[in-house]
């Protein structure tokens, strides 16, 4: 009899239609079965041993929040007979009911019910608790996870265990992930949590990944793909990475139109086995990163969402660095602009939200530090300056927009079109993660004025470490002695001035913790929540700050 081994998880949700994926302990028929009618049934597919399914369901009712359950060759298998938590749901809100968005990056999983939490109550499975007390008023709409949805590189002693049980981690790469059956204990770990599990099969969700999915600084530079490639166990990581990514987060970022056009969708589902097949997908994307487009958009009624990969598709040549090959920057900007009427009856959205795992606006320090880097190791101060850059760059982690400095120009432009003139959206929010800190920072440009207000909304992490150097070396870089700091080292690196300003306007914030963003009409409405244990040993999400956006 097949089993439920992961899921199942509400990804997609248009209103009408949404997907619900799984995996399965063996070869079977999911079904999906809804109070109000609505189904869907799909056959599993196989990757490297493992069984999965994305189930179409149809026939959804906007405006409702419908139970539903999961059936495995005619078996109930959720939800299951002894849950604590209320029914599993396909909710469709109207646009009068207005648009929840809850978003975050970086999650360690949760310790096991009993363990000792290092790093303090889980954002997601604070939400989750809250949501299950209260399901109509606590829900979010939408959750965006913007990356290090797992940790290739940092596991945890539970899957040091593991590994340990199956290969020698004296040999490389040691403790971290090596391959797609090591990559799927991750994800196992990390959405078997109860809470999570619960959470991610009621609340739909939109993910990318960060650096974390496969490696600390992925593609920071040429020179530092050139070392990884060098070495005997990085092809298999990267392409088990890739493969996993696209088996358990992009293809859920998808709607069941662009699954049907998918050629390796069609390719996978239809073959006994369709591994072979994916792993030839994970080679060419990494031999050419702009075969392969691992952004997409979603629109929401009248709010707009582009997720940006910001990974995989940069250009690393250094007398050509972008954070986005031209492909994906046309793409990019294509998104944001179609549809834009001439007034505002031909707007398309009232609201634009840019999800980019990185942040577009750091502390300025940061940045200051990031394009001289980027300036010096292009040459700018010679060869010498060059390989000192370079290894500063990887120390340092400097690999933010700021260190593309032309894409970071590009970006703010096209923000700046987006939101100027007729028909301008009321707000431009570009989403971020990373920095395991919060903050809001919103952007002036010289001689313009976009009739949108323009933030950069910031929150990082869900769940993991914050330690006192980062505390105290984010705080120390938005002061002004850090600024002053900065413009000396942009030139020496002999610098362009950015094309934007920007200032902080809320943070900086730490602690595990989420933002929410509430959109009804042209008003937008801001929260960030961190997560708080309670002398009862429960853990509550409470309020950092709170604010009007448009």
């Amino acid at each position: 009899m097949a089993g439920l081994r992961l899921g199942p998880l509400l990804r997609y949700n248009d209103g009408s239609s949404a997907t619900i994926w799984a995996e399965t302990s063996r070869p079977c028929t999911a079904e999906v079965r809804c109070a109000d009618g609505a189904h869907g049934t799909a056959r599993t597919f196989q990757i490297a041993g493992h069984h999965y399914v994305l189930v179409p369901v149809t026939g959804l009712t906007p405006g409702t929040a419908t139970e539903y359950e999961v059936l495995l060759d005619g078996a109930r298998v959720w939800p299951p007979p002894d849950s604590r938590f209320p029914p599993s749901v396909i909710a469709t809100p109207t646009a009068e009911d207005g648009l929840r968005v809850a978003f975050g990056s970086c999650r360690w999983a949760s310790p096991p019910a009993g363990g000792k939490d290092p790093v303090g109550p889980d954002a997601l499975d604070t939400l989750s608790a809250r949501v299950a007390a209260d399901p109509r008023g606590a829900r979010p709409d939408v959750l965006l996870l913007l990356g290090d949805q797992v940790y290739a590189d940092e596991v945890s002693d539970a899957t040091r265990r593991w590994l340990a049980g199956r290969r020698d981690l004296s040999e490389p790469p040691g403790d971290q992930i090596a391959d797609y059956e090591e990559y799927t204990r991750l994800y196992d770990e990390s959405w078997r949590d109860p809470e999570v599990r619960w959470l991610l099969s009621t609340v739909p969700s939109c993910m990318v990944f960060d650096d974390h999915d496969v490696i600390d600084d992925w593609n920071t530079s040429a020179a530092w793909l050139a070392d990884m490639r060098a070495t005997a166990w990085w092809r298999e990581r990267i392409l088990s990475g890739l493969m996993s990514y696209w088996v358990y987060q992009h293809l859920g970022n998808l709607s069941p139109d662009e699954l049907a056009a998918d050629p390796l969708y069609a390719a996978v589902v239809a073959a006994p086995d369709g591994t072979d097949a994916l792993r030839a997908f994970a080679a060419r994307a990494d031999a050419d990163p702009a075969s392969v487009r691992w952004s997409y958009r979603r629109d929401f009624g009248r709010v707009r969402l582009v997720m940006v990969d910001s990974r995989a598709a940069r250009v690393l040549a250094e007398d050509r660095r972008a954070m986005l090959d031209p492909g994906e920057a046309a793409w990019l900007r294509e998104q944001v602009l179609e549809g834009r009427g001439r007034d505002a009856d031909g707007a398309p959205y009232d609201h634009l939200l840019i999800g980019t795992s990185l942040p577009w606006l750091l502390p300025h320090l940061v940045h200051d530090l990031e394009a001289w880097n980027a300036s010096v190791c292009g040459g700018e101060r010679g060869a010498r300056w060059a390989r000192l850059g370079e290894r500063i760059r990887r120390g340092a982690d400097l690999e933010h927009w700021p260190a593309f400095p032309a894409s970071f120009d590009e970006l703010a432009g096209l923000i700046a079109d987006a939101g100027t003139g007729p028909g301008a959206p009321a707000t431009v929010s570009v989403l971020s993660g990373d920095v395991h800190h919060a903050y809001v920072a919103e952007p002036s440009w010289p001689g313009r004025d976009p009739g949108a207000r323009v933030v950069q909304l910031t929150c990082s992490p869900v769940h993991n470490s914050v330690p006192l150097s980062m505390r105290l070396g984010f705080r120390f870089g938005w002061s002004a002695p850090a600024r002053a700091l900065g413009r000396r080292i942009a030139r020496h690196g002999r610098c362009a001035p950015p094309a934007v300003s920007w200032r902080r306007t809320g943070g900086p914030w730490f602690g595990n913790q989420l933002m929410t963003m509430t959109l009804r009409g042209r008003s937008a409405r801001l929260r960030l929540e961190r997560a708080r244990a309670e002398r009862d040993g429960t853990a509550t999400l409470r309020t950092v700050t709170e604010r009007e956006l448009a």
